[in-house]
């Protein structure tokens, strides 16, 4: 697998394990992983993350 550049995510707390991050690779695949494990990778669609993200604007998983 190539190598993947990990963004995190502008709610971090800016410490490094306690974040989470994202990446995309080159076929749009998208990969998400916690700072504190980071070799725990989650692999999702582009069409499934995009409802996951909208889930967690809306608080549908018990707000902040």
């Amino acid at each position: 697998m190539a190598q993947l550049t990990w963004r995190k995510s502008s709610f971090s707390e800016g410490h490094a394990d306690t974040c989470v991050e994202v990446a995309a690779d080159s076929a749009g695949i998208r990969h998400l992983r916690e700072g504190d494990v980071p070799e725990r990778v989650i692999v999702t669609t582009p069409v499934a993350f995009r409802a996951f993200i909208r889930a967690v604007r809306a608080e549908e998983f018990g707000g902040r």
